[in-house]
Protein backbone atom coordinates (compact mmCIF):
# COMPACT_ATOMS: atom_id res chain seq x y z
CA UNK A 1 0.00 0.00 0.00
CA UNK A 2 1.27 3.58 -0.31
CA UNK A 3 2.51 5.44 2.27
CA UNK A 4 -0.63 7.73 2.68
CA UNK A 5 -0.17 11.61 3.27
CA UNK A 6 -0.92 13.42 6.89
CA UNK A 7 -3.10 16.17 4.76
CA UNK A 8 -6.86 15.66 4.97
CA UNK A 9 -8.27 15.80 1.14
CA UNK A 10 -11.89 15.39 2.88
CA UNK A 11 -12.37 16.24 6.14
CA UNK A 12 -16.18 16.21 8.53
CA UNK A 13 -17.01 17.93 10.93
CA UNK A 14 -19.70 17.80 13.25
CA UNK A 15 -22.25 16.10 11.21
CA UNK A 16 -25.73 15.49 12.75
CA UNK A 17 -28.91 14.14 10.72
CA UNK A 18 -31.91 12.96 12.38
CA UNK A 19 -34.79 11.14 10.72
CA UNK A 20 -38.46 11.30 12.63
CA UNK A 21 -37.55 9.39 16.18
CA UNK A 22 -33.88 8.22 15.05
CA UNK A 23 -30.60 10.12 15.76
CA UNK A 24 -29.04 8.92 12.65
CA UNK A 25 -25.29 10.90 12.88
CA UNK A 26 -24.24 12.36 16.17
CA UNK A 27 -21.35 15.20 15.89
CA UNK A 28 -19.43 12.91 13.51
CA UNK A 29 -15.80 13.83 12.95
CA UNK A 30 -14.12 12.04 10.29
CA UNK A 31 -10.83 13.06 7.78
CA UNK A 32 -9.43 11.26 4.98
CA UNK A 33 -6.23 11.77 4.00
CA UNK A 34 -4.91 11.76 0.17
CA UNK A 35 -3.70 7.73 -0.77
CA UNK A 36 -5.17 6.29 2.23
CA UNK A 37 -7.81 3.23 2.86
CA UNK A 38 -9.87 4.38 5.75
CA UNK A 39 -12.15 1.81 6.56
CA UNK A 40 -15.60 3.01 8.46
CA UNK A 41 -16.87 -0.22 10.95
CA UNK A 42 -20.13 0.17 12.93
CA UNK A 43 -23.02 -2.14 13.31
CA UNK A 44 -25.98 -2.29 11.28
CA UNK A 45 -28.05 0.94 12.22
CA UNK A 46 -24.80 2.86 13.28
CA UNK A 47 -25.02 5.46 10.67
CA UNK A 48 -22.38 4.35 8.14
CA UNK A 49 -24.22 4.78 5.16
CA UNK A 50 -26.46 7.60 6.40
CA UNK A 51 -22.90 9.91 6.61
CA UNK A 52 -21.59 8.38 3.41
CA UNK A 53 -24.88 9.40 1.89
CA UNK A 54 -24.69 13.16 3.37
CA UNK A 55 -20.65 13.36 1.92
CA UNK A 56 -22.71 12.02 -1.78
CA UNK A 57 -25.21 14.43 -1.57
CA UNK A 58 -28.55 12.08 -1.22
CA UNK A 59 -29.13 13.50 2.41
CA UNK A 60 -28.72 17.34 3.60
CA UNK A 61 -26.82 17.56 7.26
CA UNK A 62 -28.91 19.31 10.15
CA UNK A 63 -25.61 20.48 11.05
CA UNK A 64 -22.00 20.15 10.66
CA UNK A 65 -19.64 21.00 7.80
CA UNK A 66 -17.82 19.15 4.99
CA UNK A 67 -14.11 20.48 4.38
CA UNK A 68 -12.96 19.37 0.74
CA UNK A 69 -9.00 20.08 0.43
CA UNK A 70 -9.08 22.37 3.12
CA UNK A 71 -12.13 24.51 1.94
CA UNK A 72 -16.04 24.57 2.78
CA UNK A 73 -18.13 22.28 0.26
CA UNK A 74 -21.68 21.65 0.11
CA UNK A 75 -23.85 19.28 -2.00
CA UNK A 76 -27.27 19.48 -2.56
CA UNK A 77 -27.33 16.11 -4.74
CA UNK A 78 -24.60 13.26 -5.95
CA UNK A 79 -23.60 15.48 -9.29
CA UNK A 80 -22.14 18.40 -7.13
CA UNK A 81 -20.14 15.47 -5.46
CA UNK A 82 -19.32 13.89 -8.37
CA UNK A 83 -18.46 17.13 -10.03
CA UNK A 84 -16.19 17.61 -6.89
CA UNK A 85 -14.11 14.56 -7.36
CA UNK A 86 -16.30 12.07 -4.87
CA UNK A 87 -17.67 8.93 -6.54
CA UNK A 88 -19.40 6.25 -4.45
CA UNK A 89 -20.31 2.20 -4.96
CA UNK A 90 -23.72 1.37 -3.34
CA UNK A 91 -23.68 -2.08 -1.73
CA UNK A 92 -26.68 -2.59 -4.27
CA UNK A 93 -25.18 -1.31 -8.21
CA UNK A 94 -26.93 1.47 -9.73
CA UNK A 95 -26.33 -1.09 -13.45
CA UNK A 96 -29.04 -0.85 -16.11
CA UNK A 97 -28.70 -4.59 -17.13
CA UNK A 98 -29.89 -4.32 -20.69
CA UNK A 99 -26.79 -1.77 -21.43
CA UNK A 100 -23.20 -2.84 -22.12
CA UNK A 101 -20.78 -2.17 -19.33
CA UNK A 102 -19.25 0.88 -21.76
CA UNK A 103 -23.04 2.65 -21.85
CA UNK A 104 -23.15 2.04 -18.38
CA UNK A 105 -20.24 3.59 -17.57
CA UNK A 106 -20.62 6.75 -19.54
CA UNK A 107 -24.55 6.77 -18.98
CA UNK A 108 -25.11 10.56 -18.76
CA UNK A 109 -21.23 11.44 -19.13
CA UNK A 110 -21.26 10.56 -22.91
CA UNK A 111 -18.80 11.83 -25.82
CA UNK A 112 -20.40 13.48 -28.66
CA UNK A 113 -19.56 13.86 -31.96
CA UNK A 114 -19.64 17.80 -33.33
CA UNK A 115 -21.45 17.77 -29.31
CA UNK A 116 -24.20 15.97 -30.63
CA UNK A 117 -24.03 12.57 -31.97
CA UNK A 118 -22.94 9.58 -29.36
CA UNK A 119 -19.64 8.38 -29.85
CA UNK A 120 -19.65 4.70 -28.91
CA UNK A 121 -16.30 4.11 -30.47
CA UNK A 122 -14.68 6.93 -28.13
CA UNK A 123 -17.04 5.99 -25.23
CA UNK A 124 -15.52 2.26 -25.76
CA UNK A 125 -11.90 3.24 -26.04
CA UNK A 126 -12.21 5.18 -23.15
CA UNK A 127 -13.60 2.61 -21.20
CA UNK A 128 -10.81 -0.35 -22.51
CA UNK A 129 -7.98 2.28 -21.45
CA UNK A 130 -8.85 2.54 -18.01
CA UNK A 131 -9.58 -1.00 -17.62
CA UNK A 132 -6.60 -1.98 -19.07
CA UNK A 133 -4.34 1.18 -16.31
CA UNK A 134 -6.28 -0.15 -13.31
CA UNK A 135 -5.97 -4.31 -14.56
CA UNK A 136 -9.96 -4.72 -14.70
CA UNK A 137 -10.12 -7.81 -16.71
CA UNK A 138 -13.93 -6.64 -18.28
CA UNK A 139 -15.09 -6.35 -21.55
CA UNK A 140 -16.76 -2.62 -22.52
CA UNK A 141 -19.31 -4.94 -25.10
CA UNK A 142 -20.84 -7.22 -22.33
CA UNK A 143 -24.17 -6.43 -21.52
CA UNK A 144 -24.23 -5.91 -17.46
CA UNK A 145 -26.87 -8.69 -17.06
CA UNK A 146 -24.67 -11.71 -18.64
CA UNK A 147 -21.13 -10.68 -16.33
CA UNK A 148 -20.81 -11.93 -12.61
CA UNK A 149 -21.42 -9.41 -9.74
CA UNK A 150 -17.51 -8.88 -9.04
CA UNK A 151 -17.42 -7.61 -12.47
CA UNK A 152 -20.20 -5.39 -11.97
CA UNK A 153 -18.71 -4.01 -9.08
CA UNK A 154 -15.60 -2.84 -11.14
CA UNK A 155 -17.92 -1.49 -13.79
CA UNK A 156 -19.28 0.46 -10.74
CA UNK A 157 -15.84 1.73 -9.93
CA UNK A 158 -15.00 2.51 -13.52
CA UNK A 159 -18.03 4.58 -13.70
CA UNK A 160 -16.43 6.73 -11.07
CA UNK A 161 -12.94 6.70 -12.54
CA UNK A 162 -14.24 7.73 -15.89
CA UNK A 163 -15.97 10.43 -14.15
CA UNK A 164 -12.55 11.63 -12.66
CA UNK A 165 -13.22 10.53 -8.77
CA UNK A 166 -10.32 10.94 -6.71
CA UNK A 167 -11.81 9.95 -3.50
CA UNK A 168 -13.79 6.90 -3.77
CA UNK A 169 -16.38 5.37 -0.87
CA UNK A 170 -17.09 1.62 -1.16
CA UNK A 171 -20.33 0.70 0.65
CA UNK A 172 -20.37 -2.79 2.04
CA UNK A 173 -18.13 -4.13 -1.19
CA UNK A 174 -17.55 -7.65 -0.48
CA UNK A 175 -21.26 -8.16 0.91
CA UNK A 176 -22.47 -9.85 -2.41
CA UNK A 177 -19.07 -10.94 -3.59
CA UNK A 178 -17.57 -14.56 -3.58
CA UNK A 179 -13.87 -14.99 -1.45
CA UNK A 180 -12.23 -15.18 -4.63
CA UNK A 181 -13.60 -11.85 -5.80
CA UNK A 182 -12.82 -10.03 -2.31
CA UNK A 183 -9.63 -10.95 -2.34
CA UNK A 184 -9.32 -8.99 -6.45
CA UNK A 185 -10.64 -6.02 -4.71
CA UNK A 186 -8.33 -6.18 -2.25
CA UNK A 187 -5.88 -5.74 -5.02
CA UNK A 188 -7.59 -3.08 -7.26
CA UNK A 189 -7.96 -1.12 -3.91
CA UNK A 190 -3.94 -1.10 -3.62
CA UNK A 191 -3.18 0.02 -7.25
CA UNK A 192 -5.92 2.55 -6.73
CA UNK A 193 -4.50 4.11 -3.13
CA UNK A 194 -0.91 3.88 -5.11
CA UNK A 195 -1.80 6.06 -8.03
CA UNK A 196 -2.75 8.36 -5.48
CA UNK A 197 -7.24 8.07 -4.60
CA UNK A 198 -8.08 8.25 -1.18
CA UNK A 199 -11.26 5.07 -0.39
CA UNK A 200 -13.56 4.83 2.19
CA UNK A 201 -14.54 1.21 2.44
CA UNK A 202 -17.40 0.96 5.02
CA UNK A 203 -17.53 -2.89 5.96
CA UNK A 204 -19.05 -5.53 9.05
CA UNK A 205 -15.78 -7.88 7.81
CA UNK A 206 -12.61 -7.48 10.35
CA UNK A 207 -10.49 -9.72 8.54
CA UNK A 208 -11.08 -7.89 5.36
CA UNK A 209 -10.62 -4.42 7.63
CA UNK A 210 -7.57 -5.35 8.97
CA UNK A 211 -6.04 -6.01 5.76
CA UNK A 212 -6.71 -3.39 3.80
CA UNK A 213 -7.03 0.01 5.77
CA UNK A 214 -4.85 2.12 6.93
CA UNK A 215 -6.48 3.86 9.65
CA UNK A 216 -10.06 2.53 11.14
CA UNK A 217 -13.11 4.22 12.39
CA UNK A 218 -15.62 2.90 14.25
CA UNK A 219 -19.41 4.32 14.92
CA UNK A 220 -21.72 3.28 17.53
CA UNK A 221 -25.33 4.45 17.93
CA UNK A 222 -24.84 7.48 15.83
CA UNK A 223 -21.66 8.81 17.65
CA UNK A 224 -17.93 8.25 16.47
CA UNK A 225 -16.02 5.91 19.10
CA UNK A 226 -12.74 6.51 17.83
CA UNK A 227 -10.12 6.31 14.96
CA UNK A 228 -7.41 4.27 15.30
CA UNK A 229 -4.64 2.97 12.94
CA UNK A 230 -4.41 -0.19 11.84
CA UNK A 231 -1.16 -1.32 13.36
CA UNK A 232 -2.13 -3.06 16.72
CA UNK A 233 -5.65 -3.62 16.12
CA UNK A 234 -7.55 -6.76 16.56
CA UNK A 235 -10.70 -8.42 15.15
CA UNK A 236 -11.42 -8.86 19.24
CA UNK A 237 -11.22 -5.31 20.03
CA UNK A 238 -12.82 -3.74 16.84
CA UNK A 239 -15.76 -5.71 17.65
CA UNK A 240 -15.52 -4.36 21.22
CA UNK A 241 -15.83 -1.18 20.10
CA UNK A 242 -18.98 -1.48 17.46
CA UNK A 243 -20.45 -3.58 20.29
CA UNK A 244 -19.80 -2.07 23.10
CA UNK A 245 -19.03 -5.39 24.68
CA UNK A 246 -17.23 -8.91 24.31
CA UNK A 247 -17.84 -10.68 20.83
CA UNK A 248 -18.22 -14.33 20.62
CA UNK A 249 -15.78 -14.43 17.05
CA UNK A 250 -16.62 -18.06 16.99
CA UNK A 251 -19.46 -20.26 17.39
CA UNK A 252 -19.74 -22.13 20.96
CA UNK A 253 -21.71 -25.61 19.20
CA UNK A 254 -21.71 -28.72 21.12
CA UNK A 255 -22.29 -32.13 19.51
CA UNK A 256 -26.02 -33.64 19.18
CA UNK A 257 -27.24 -36.76 17.79
CA UNK A 258 -28.97 -36.81 14.36
CA UNK A 259 -32.80 -37.23 14.61
CA UNK A 260 -35.02 -38.33 11.74
CA UNK A 261 -34.74 -37.81 8.48
CA UNK A 262 -36.68 -34.30 7.97
CA UNK A 263 -35.14 -33.21 4.14
CA UNK A 264 -34.66 -35.74 1.69
CA UNK A 265 -33.59 -34.65 -1.56
CA UNK A 266 -33.20 -37.37 -4.56
CA UNK A 267 -31.40 -37.02 -7.87
CA UNK A 268 -32.96 -33.16 -8.58
CA UNK A 269 -32.97 -31.63 -11.72
CA UNK A 270 -33.41 -27.89 -11.79
CA UNK A 271 -33.43 -25.56 -14.76
CA UNK A 272 -32.55 -21.93 -14.43
CA UNK A 273 -35.01 -18.75 -16.44
CA UNK A 274 -32.48 -18.97 -19.01
CA UNK A 275 -34.20 -23.39 -19.81
CA UNK A 276 -30.55 -24.28 -18.96
CA UNK A 277 -30.26 -27.26 -16.54
CA UNK A 278 -28.33 -25.43 -13.25
CA UNK A 279 -28.99 -28.64 -11.12
CA UNK A 280 -27.87 -31.65 -11.85
CA UNK A 281 -28.74 -35.09 -10.08
CA UNK A 282 -28.52 -33.37 -6.60
CA UNK A 283 -28.64 -35.90 -3.75
CA UNK A 284 -28.69 -34.58 0.07
CA UNK A 285 -30.34 -35.22 3.17
CA UNK A 286 -30.42 -33.18 6.75
CA UNK A 287 -31.54 -34.78 9.97
CA UNK A 288 -33.36 -33.32 12.88
CA UNK A 289 -30.54 -31.87 14.88
CA UNK A 290 -27.79 -31.51 12.43
CA UNK A 291 -27.06 -28.25 9.89
CA UNK A 292 -26.03 -29.23 6.70
CA UNK A 293 -23.72 -26.74 4.91
CA UNK A 294 -23.61 -26.16 0.87
CA UNK A 295 -20.30 -24.32 -0.21
CA UNK A 296 -19.95 -23.15 -3.40
CA UNK A 297 -18.62 -20.64 -5.22
CA UNK A 298 -21.50 -18.07 -6.53
CA UNK A 299 -23.45 -19.29 -9.97
CA UNK A 300 -22.97 -23.44 -9.49
CA UNK A 301 -26.85 -24.15 -8.74
CA UNK A 302 -27.51 -22.53 -5.22
CA UNK A 303 -30.51 -20.72 -6.40
CA UNK A 304 -31.83 -22.78 -7.87
CA UNK A 305 -31.37 -26.09 -5.82
CA UNK A 306 -32.84 -23.24 -3.09
CA UNK A 307 -35.85 -22.40 -5.08
CA UNK A 308 -36.86 -26.16 -5.84
CA UNK A 309 -36.26 -26.71 -2.42
CA UNK A 310 -38.96 -24.10 -1.39
CA UNK A 311 -41.29 -24.46 -3.82
CA UNK A 312 -40.20 -21.32 -5.70
CA UNK A 313 -39.54 -23.35 -8.83
CA UNK A 314 -40.33 -26.42 -10.11
CA UNK A 315 -37.70 -29.55 -10.83
CA UNK A 316 -37.32 -30.62 -13.90
CA UNK A 317 -37.00 -34.56 -12.30
CA UNK A 318 -36.72 -36.16 -8.55
CA UNK A 319 -38.07 -35.60 -5.54
CA UNK A 320 -38.47 -33.62 -2.28
CA UNK A 321 -39.26 -35.08 0.95
CA UNK A 322 -39.88 -33.20 4.14
CA UNK A 323 -40.70 -34.84 7.09
CA UNK A 324 -41.52 -38.13 5.12
CA UNK A 325 -44.14 -36.28 2.75
CA UNK A 326 -43.39 -35.46 -0.99
CA UNK A 327 -43.92 -32.35 -1.98
CA UNK A 328 -42.07 -32.26 -5.06
CA UNK A 329 -43.47 -29.74 -7.64
CA UNK A 330 -45.88 -28.41 -4.50
CA UNK A 331 -46.23 -24.37 -4.27
CA UNK A 332 -44.23 -22.65 -2.14
CA UNK A 333 -47.37 -21.63 0.22
CA UNK A 334 -47.61 -25.84 0.68
CA UNK A 335 -43.84 -26.20 1.69
CA UNK A 336 -44.59 -23.09 4.18
CA UNK A 337 -47.59 -24.57 5.43
CA UNK A 338 -45.57 -28.17 5.85
CA UNK A 339 -42.76 -26.89 8.13
CA UNK A 340 -40.38 -25.79 5.37
CA UNK A 341 -38.60 -22.24 6.78
CA UNK A 342 -37.11 -20.06 4.87
CA UNK A 343 -34.54 -17.24 5.24
CA UNK A 344 -33.97 -16.15 1.37
CA UNK A 345 -30.40 -14.69 -0.16
CA UNK A 346 -31.98 -11.67 -1.37
CA UNK A 347 -34.04 -10.28 1.30
CA UNK A 348 -35.43 -7.50 -1.10
CA UNK A 349 -36.86 -9.47 -3.88
CA UNK A 350 -37.97 -12.69 -1.69
CA UNK A 351 -37.72 -11.63 1.87
CA UNK A 352 -39.75 -8.59 2.44
CA UNK A 353 -42.35 -6.40 1.13
CA UNK A 354 -40.34 -3.11 1.43
CA UNK A 355 -43.58 -0.82 1.39
CA UNK A 356 -45.73 -2.62 4.06
CA UNK A 357 -44.74 -2.48 7.79
CA UNK A 358 -42.53 -4.20 9.94
CA UNK A 359 -45.44 -6.29 11.54
CA UNK A 360 -46.89 -7.14 8.03
CA UNK A 361 -43.94 -8.42 7.36
CA UNK A 362 -43.50 -10.49 10.10
CA UNK A 363 -47.20 -12.31 9.80
CA UNK A 364 -46.49 -12.31 5.90
CA UNK A 365 -46.91 -15.93 5.85
CA UNK A 366 -49.90 -16.53 8.45
CA UNK A 367 -51.93 -13.06 8.82
CA UNK A 368 -55.15 -15.08 7.65
CA UNK A 369 -54.64 -17.15 10.54
CA UNK A 370 -55.51 -17.31 14.58
CA UNK A 371 -54.74 -15.27 16.44
CA UNK A 372 -53.71 -13.08 13.44
CA UNK A 373 -57.46 -12.81 11.76
CA UNK A 374 -61.18 -14.31 12.93
CA UNK A 375 -63.85 -15.27 10.09
CA UNK A 376 -61.80 -13.36 7.43
CA UNK A 377 -61.11 -10.49 9.82
CA UNK A 378 -57.49 -9.48 10.57
CA UNK A 379 -56.76 -8.54 14.04
CA UNK A 380 -54.02 -5.55 14.01
CA UNK A 381 -53.80 -5.06 17.75
CA UNK A 382 -53.04 -8.72 17.70
CA UNK A 383 -50.45 -8.66 14.89
CA UNK A 384 -48.75 -5.41 16.47
CA UNK A 385 -48.49 -6.99 19.73
CA UNK A 386 -46.88 -10.21 18.48
CA UNK A 387 -44.44 -7.88 16.19
CA UNK A 388 -43.08 -6.12 19.14
CA UNK A 389 -42.59 -8.74 20.49
CA UNK A 390 -40.11 -10.08 17.87
CA UNK A 391 -38.60 -6.86 17.43
CA UNK A 392 -37.56 -7.22 20.77
CA UNK A 393 -36.14 -10.33 20.47
CA UNK A 394 -34.15 -10.06 17.57
CA UNK A 395 -32.70 -6.56 18.49
CA UNK A 396 -34.47 -5.17 15.34
CA UNK A 397 -32.93 -1.28 15.14
CA UNK A 398 -34.68 2.04 13.73
CA UNK A 399 -38.30 1.15 13.80
CA UNK A 400 -41.10 0.11 15.56
CA UNK A 401 -44.13 -2.09 14.20
CA UNK A 402 -45.71 0.18 12.01
CA UNK A 403 -42.06 1.56 10.65
CA UNK A 404 -42.16 0.37 6.84
CA UNK A 405 -39.56 -2.06 6.25
CA UNK A 406 -38.02 0.04 3.53
CA UNK A 407 -36.86 2.62 6.45
CA UNK A 408 -34.72 0.08 7.88
CA UNK A 409 -31.01 -0.54 7.61
CA UNK A 410 -29.89 -3.82 5.42
CA UNK A 411 -28.62 -5.58 8.46
CA UNK A 412 -32.09 -4.53 10.52
CA UNK A 413 -34.26 -5.98 7.68
CA UNK A 414 -31.95 -9.31 7.51
CA UNK A 415 -33.15 -9.99 11.42
CA UNK A 416 -36.79 -9.28 10.57
CA UNK A 417 -36.68 -12.07 7.90
CA UNK A 418 -34.63 -14.18 10.33
CA UNK A 419 -37.22 -13.08 13.04
CA UNK A 420 -40.57 -14.32 11.11
CA UNK A 421 -38.90 -17.63 10.23
CA UNK A 422 -37.60 -18.80 13.10
CA UNK A 423 -40.93 -17.83 14.78
CA UNK A 424 -43.17 -20.16 12.70
CA UNK A 425 -41.19 -23.37 14.51
CA UNK A 426 -40.28 -24.41 11.08
CA UNK A 427 -39.58 -28.38 10.76
CA UNK A 428 -36.56 -27.42 8.23
CA UNK A 429 -35.30 -24.19 8.00
CA UNK A 430 -33.37 -23.13 4.76
CA UNK A 431 -30.88 -20.56 5.66
CA UNK A 432 -29.51 -19.41 2.51
CA UNK A 433 -26.62 -16.24 3.25
CA UNK A 434 -28.50 -15.37 6.03
CA UNK A 435 -25.78 -12.85 7.59
CA UNK A 436 -25.15 -11.10 4.35
CA UNK A 437 -24.39 -7.47 4.98
CA UNK A 438 -24.10 -7.96 8.93
CA UNK A 439 -22.06 -6.64 11.65
CA UNK A 440 -20.09 -8.88 13.81
CA UNK A 441 -22.86 -8.52 17.07
CA UNK A 442 -25.70 -9.14 14.22
CA UNK A 443 -23.38 -12.16 12.97
CA UNK A 444 -22.66 -13.62 16.12
CA UNK A 445 -26.96 -13.76 17.22
CA UNK A 446 -27.95 -15.23 13.50
CA UNK A 447 -25.43 -18.03 14.42
CA UNK A 448 -26.49 -18.45 17.49
CA UNK A 449 -29.98 -18.83 16.61
CA UNK A 450 -29.23 -21.23 13.76
CA UNK A 451 -27.56 -23.46 16.30
CA UNK A 452 -30.28 -23.14 18.86
CA UNK A 453 -32.80 -23.99 16.02
CA UNK A 454 -30.51 -27.22 15.31
CA UNK A 455 -30.18 -28.05 19.34
CA UNK A 456 -33.93 -28.02 19.15
CA UNK A 457 -33.93 -30.51 16.78
CA UNK A 458 -34.87 -28.94 13.43
CA UNK A 459 -33.17 -29.72 10.48
CA UNK A 460 -30.80 -26.67 8.92
CA UNK A 461 -29.93 -26.28 5.21
CA UNK A 462 -27.38 -23.57 5.67
CA UNK A 463 -25.86 -22.12 1.44
CA UNK A 464 -23.11 -19.92 2.82
CA UNK A 465 -20.90 -18.19 0.62
CA UNK A 466 -18.43 -17.21 3.54
CA UNK A 467 -16.20 -20.34 4.37
CA UNK A 468 -15.67 -19.27 7.89
CA UNK A 469 -19.29 -19.31 8.72
CA UNK A 470 -19.72 -22.68 7.02
CA UNK A 471 -16.44 -24.10 8.83
CA UNK A 472 -18.20 -22.58 12.18
CA UNK A 473 -21.73 -24.02 11.86
CA UNK A 474 -21.99 -26.91 9.97
CA UNK A 475 -22.43 -30.78 11.15
CA UNK A 476 -21.75 -32.01 7.58
CA UNK A 477 -19.94 -29.68 4.52
CA UNK A 478 -21.28 -30.33 1.03
CA UNK A 479 -19.87 -28.73 -2.23
CA UNK A 480 -21.62 -28.29 -4.98
CA UNK A 481 -19.82 -27.35 -8.21
CA UNK A 482 -21.36 -27.01 -11.65
CA UNK A 483 -24.79 -28.01 -10.49
CA UNK A 484 -23.60 -31.52 -8.78
CA UNK A 485 -22.69 -32.59 -5.28
CA UNK A 486 -19.06 -33.34 -5.72
CA UNK A 487 -18.00 -34.00 -1.90
CA UNK A 488 -18.75 -34.14 1.80
CA UNK A 489 -16.68 -33.11 4.45
CA UNK A 490 -16.48 -33.09 8.00
CA UNK A 491 -16.35 -29.52 9.68
CA UNK A 492 -12.52 -30.37 10.35
CA UNK A 493 -11.16 -29.77 6.56
CA UNK A 494 -9.40 -26.76 5.73
CA UNK A 495 -10.43 -23.82 3.68
CA UNK A 496 -7.61 -24.91 1.12
CA UNK A 497 -9.37 -28.30 0.54
CA UNK A 498 -12.79 -26.74 0.68
CA UNK A 499 -11.47 -24.11 -2.26
CA UNK A 500 -9.75 -27.13 -4.55
CA UNK A 501 -13.28 -28.89 -4.42
CA UNK A 502 -15.25 -25.52 -4.87
CA UNK A 503 -13.53 -24.87 -7.81
CA UNK A 504 -13.84 -28.54 -9.29
CA UNK A 505 -10.36 -29.44 -8.48
CA UNK A 506 -11.51 -32.44 -6.05
CA UNK A 507 -14.46 -34.81 -6.37
CA UNK A 508 -14.39 -37.21 -3.60
CA UNK A 509 -16.00 -37.82 -0.12
CA UNK A 510 -13.67 -36.87 3.21
CA UNK A 511 -16.30 -37.13 5.92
Amino acid sequence: MAAASDTPVLELRGITKRFPGVLANDRVDLDLRKGEVHALLGENGAGKSTLMNILYGLYKPDEGEILLGGKPAEFSSPHGAIDAGIGMVHQHFMLIPVMTVAENIVLAAEPRRGGVLLDTAAAERRVRELAEQFSFHIDPHARVQDITVGQQQRVEILKALYRGADILILDEPTAVLTPQEAIELSEILRRLVAEGMSVIFISHKLNEVLDIADRISVLRRGKKVDTIPREGATEAGLARMMVGRDVLLRVDKHATSRGDLLLQVEDLHVRDDRGLEAVRGVSLDVHAGEIVALAGVDGNGQTQLIDAITGLRKPEAGRIVVAGEELTGQSAHSFLDHGVGHIPEDRHRRGLVLEFSLAENLVLHDYAKAPFAKRGFLNPKRIVEFSRGLLHEFDVRGGIPETRASALSGGNQQKVVVAREVARDPKVLVAAQPTRGLDVGAIEFVHRRLVEERNEGRAVLLVSLELEEVLSLADRILVIYEGRIVGEYDPSVTEEELGIAMTGGRSEAVA
